[in-house]
C-alpha cells in the first residue's frame, strides 16, 4: 500500500510517502512560511525524487488539527482534494496523535501539546499499550495552569513534547517536578511518517465529510456567536 501523509496543521510542513510502514521518503521543514505555496512542489518533488505517480496512491492521511486554522485547512483541502481526483480514500488523524508518537518507547503518560495563546493550549493524554496508542485523557482547549494542576495529581511520570516547550518548560517543571519528563530538541517536532503509520489502519472517511479539528471556533466565529446571542437576548 502506497500511502501520502501531509501534515501542514502547525509550523512545520512535513509530507512523507510511505510503502506499508516503511517510509521510503520524506520532506520536512520547520519554518514560519506560507504552506499553501510550498505544499504541492513538496509533494511534486517528493513523488519525482521516489519515481512514484499519483495514480500508484492507495491512500492520504493528513493531520487534521488542532493547530493553526490557516495550516490544517490547508492540509485538509489538498488531501480532500488529490483523494477525490485520485478515487482513493483519505483519512484524518488528530496533530496531537501524531506528535504522540514521539513518545513511543515512552512507558508512561504522553502529553502532547500545542500553544494557544494566552495561556491556553490544545492538548491531551496518551500512553501506548500493547503496541497501540491509546487516548487516556479526550483532547481539549484549556489553561496550560489546568492541565499542570490535573497532571499533578496523578502522580506519574509524564512526557511533555511540544514544539513550544519553551514557552511552558519551566511551569511543568513546578509543577510536576522529577515526574516531568522533557526530551531533546528534535523529539518535539511532529514526524510525517509517524502520521502515516497512525492512519495505515484507520478507518477511511467520507471524502466530502472530513472537517478540521479545530477543539475551539476562530475568533472571528466565536465572537460573530457571541453578538448574535446577544441579539437574540435584546430581541
Amino acid at each position: 500500500m502506497n500511502i501520502l501523509a501531509i501534515d501542514t496543521s502547525n509550523q512545520v510542513l512535513g509530507v512523507s510517502l510511505l510503502k506499508d510502514d516503511q517510509i521510503i521518503g520524506e520532506v520536512m521543514t520547520n519554518l514560519t512560511k506560507n504552506h499553501s505555496v510550498r505544499l504541492m512542489p513538496a509533494i511534486d518533488r517528493l513523488m519525482a525524487e521516489v519515481t512514484l505517480k499519483p495514480e500508484q496512491l492507495d491512500r492520504i492521511v493528513v493531520a487534521k488539527g488542532p493547530g493553526s486554522y490557516t495550516g490544517v485547512r490547508i492540509g485538509i483541502s489538498t488531501a480532500k482534494t488529490m483523494a477525490w481526483a485520485l478515487n482513493i480514500p483519505v483519512i484524518g488523524v488528530s496533530s496531537l496523535e501524531v506528535l504522540a508518537y514521539q513518545g513511543r518507547f515512552f512507558n508512561g503518560y504522553i502529553c502532547p501539546f500545542f500553544d494557544a495563546r494566552r495561556g491556553l493550549v490544545f492538548t491531551g493524554l496518551y500512553q501506548w499499550k500493547d503496541n497501540q496508542l491509546v487516548n487516556v485523557m479526550a483532547e481539549k482547549n484549556l489553561l496550560m495552569e489546568d492541565v499542570l494542576n490535573e497532571l499533578a495529581e496523578v502522580r506519574k511520570q509524564v512526557l511533555f513534547v511540544s514544539p513550544d516547550i519553551g514557552l511552558y518548560r519551566e511551569a511543568i517543571q513546578e509543577s510536576l517536578g522529577n515526574l516531568a519528563v522533557i526530551p531533546e530538541g528534535p523529539y518535539h517536532v511532529p514526524q510525517a511518517g509517524h502520521l502515516g503509520l497512525a492512519g495505515l489502519n484507520k478507518k477511511a472517511e467520507d471524502t466530502h465529510a472530513l472537517v478540521p479539528n479545530y477543539l475551539r471556533l476562530a475568533e472571528a466565529e466565536a465572537n460573530w456567536l457571541k453578538t448574535q446571542k446577544e441579539k437574540e437576548n435584546h430581541g
